[in-house]
């Protein structure tokens, strides 16, 4: 997602949003930024305390604190308005919303399948061909998205690749270790929410 006309703060603060809870080197690769200056970033935040580094069991990262989302969404918003871009992001969403539903139901399925959980089992095969129309949607709303706000380049490429690593791997569906299918989505619906100050 590199875009050096949105200001680095404000892609910082937003990687770690959509992330939720990652490592500095995650969160530089997703911000499209060099460690040292996500770093930077990062201490400049948690001293501000919008940002705070937390460990999970073993798992530590940085995440958003309440002030630090709103901080973000006040810097979305001032983003929004002077690109003047806040009507086609809002149509945007409105569009993306069948087919959000569409790829859960899509995610749903395969992972029910895999849990040998109901009645209806799908093939590989077939949840592949359903997410790949559902990527050549994802790639018109993203190319009307860039347009006036660069920062959302990379989540069609970032789905299309793991869906073809899912043909060997079917872990890129679903899987919440890796940039897979599933978790490229929920991150764009994440960015978009943020974006316009929505909740799920």
């Amino acid at each position: 997602m590199t875009n050096r006309t949105t200001p680095a703060e404000l892609l910082v603060l937003q990687a770690t949003r959509t992330l939720g809870h990652a490592t500095a080197a995650r969160l530089a690769e997703r911000a499209g930024l060099t460690p040292a200056e996500t770093e930077e970033h990062l201490l400049d935040a948690e001293a501000r305390g919008w940002a705070a580094y937390t460990g999970f069991g073993g798992d530590n990262g940085w995440s958003l604190t309440e002030s630090g989302i709103r901080h973000g969404e006040g810097l979305l918003a001032a983003e929004l308005d002077a690109a003047g871009a806040r009507t086609e992001v809002e149509q945007v969403y409105r569009d993306f919303l069948p087919l959000n539903d569409q790829v859960a139901a899509a995610c749903t399925a395969w992972q029910l399948t895999e849990m040998s959980i109901g009645a209806q089992r799908v093939t590989l095969s077939a949840t592949i061909t359903a997410l790949d129309r559902h990527a050549r949607v994802l790639a018109r709303l993203e190319s009307r998205l860039t347009a006036r706000l660069p920062r959302f380049t990379g989540y069609h490429h970032r789905f299309t690749a793991a869906l073809h690593r899912a043909t060997s791997d079917p872990k890129w569906i679903t899987g919440t270790d890796r940039d897979s299918c599933h978790r490229v989505w929920f991150e764009l619906h994440e960015d978009l929410l943020a974006t316009l100050q929505l909740s799920r």
